[in-house]
Parts: C-alpha cells; sequence; structure tokens
C-alpha cells in the first residue's frame, strides 16, 4: 500500500509539472530564459527536495558514473547523430522546416543572434534536466516503487507528450505524429540505457548528441553555417 501511495504521487508531480511546463510553452509563450528557470525548479529543484524528505527515495545514486552501459550509449551517440542530421538532409526537400524558425522566434525568442548560446544550453544543460526527470525522477525512482513495466511506459509516454506544447506549429500535423512516436520509442530505448546502471548517464549522453544533432539542424535552418 505504501509503495502504490508513493507511486501515486511521483506520477502526479510528473505531470503536473508537465501540464505547467505546457502552460509555459503554449499559453504564456514564455522566452527562453524565462521558460529555463521555471524548468530548473520544476524538473530538478522541487523532485530534488522531495526526494531529499523521503529518505527512501533516494537520487545520489542516479549521479554515480559507472562502466556498465557507457559503451553502448557512446557508440549509440554517433549513430543517432548521423541519423537524425541525415534525415534532414534526406528529406529537408520533401517537407517544409521553414516553420520551425519562425515559431522558434515568435513564441520562445530564439533567434540567429542567441541561438548558440541557447543551443549549448540545450545541449549540456536542459537534456541533464530532462534526463534527471524524466529518466532519473520518472523512470528509476518510480521502478522502485511502482514496477518495472508501469514505469517504462509512464516515463516514455510523458516524455513524448511533454514535447507537444513547444512544438506547436513547428511541422505538418503527419511529420508531427511521426516525431512524437520517435519520442515515445526514444524514450523507452533511453530508460532501458539506464535500467542495468541505474544512471542517468547513458541516456544523457545520447540525449546531448541528439540535440548536437538538431542544434546543428537549426543552426543550418538560421543560415549560421
Amino acid at each position: 500500500m505504501e509503495n502504490r501511495k508513493k507511486s501515486w504521487v511521483l506520477s502526479a508531480i510528473v505531470i503536473v509539472f508537465c501540464v505547467i511546463m505546457a502552460v509555459v510553452d503554449g499559453v504564456l509563450q514564455a522566452n527562453y530564459f524565462v521558460k529555463s528557470a521555471i524548468k530548473l525548479v520544476l524538473f530538478l529543484a522541487i523532485p530534488a527536495l522531495y526526494a531529499f524528505v523521503d529518505k527512501e527515495l533516494e537520487i545520489r545514486p542516479l549521479f554515480v558514473l559507472r562502466k556498465s552501459g557507457i559503451r553502448l550509449a557512446l557508440m549509440l551517440c554517433i549513430g543517432v547523430y548521423a541519423v537524425i542530421l541525415g534525415g534532414y538532409l534526406l528529406l529537408r526537400n520533401v517537407f517544409d522546416f521553414s516553420a520551425v524558425t519562425g515559431a522558434l522566434t515568435g513564441n520562445i525568442g530564439v533567434h540567429r543572434d542567441n541561438f548558440v548560446f541557447v543551443s549549448i544550453y540545450i545541449s549540456f544543460v536542459n537534456s541533464l534536466l530532462e534526463e534527471f526527470f524524466f529518466r532519473g525522477f520518472a523512470f528509476l525512482t518510480l521502478r522502485r516503487v511502482a514496477g518495472r513495466r508501469a514505469a517504462y511506459l509512464f516515463s516514455a509516454s510523458v516524455f513524448a507528450l511533454y514535447h507537444i506544447a513547444m512544438m506547436i506549429g513547428w511541422f505538418d500535423w503527419y511529420v508531427f505524429l511521426i516525431i512524437m512516436a520517435g519520442l515515445f520509442a526514444g524514450g523507452l530505448i533511453f530508460n532501458r540505457l539506464n535500467e542495468k546502471s541505474g544512471t542517468i548517464y547513458p541516456s544523457w549522453f545520447v540525449h546531448m548528441f541528439a540535440n548536437f544533432a538538431i542544434n546543428t539542424v537549426g543552426f543550418i535552418l538560421f543560415g549560421i553555417i
């Protein structure tokens, strides 16, 4: 019964915080720097404080670097970068990506002049926040009290759904659905990468390289390279 109660509390925290970020992204359309500050509090500070209060939800092991899974993660880093960038280069004449830069500039204030700084933040800091929240808190921590299957499906689902608000208007609906399916599958893969080691580093490395690829596409779209 105690585990069931904790699983509901953890799930509720994740869902509520994702909804808040969806409102910040899709309704308030706060600029990127304000949004990042709010995300830092919701995705790191409050979950860490909650885990500090509940001593059974120890989060320090999530940040212990272990060799397990690192080699596979590094190989996937190269593959993910190549697939994302290669996919864009192959499909840029098939799908219209021009709305992406307009949405970034109009909705959250990301433009050509600040994109280098934003891309660095996205790659290193934002990816770490998301990995702690979705893989550390919503998977590895939740798995202890809710079970493996439930944690897998929940973490991957909220990870995909979380991205809806921020990407509304970026792509045609069919491209959007493909991306959502890819995010769900990616969430499952990230969970699997972290499961053996019990840390967030394997998925963080892969997530970081996925962001490197996406930011490379951003540099192309903004005409920086």
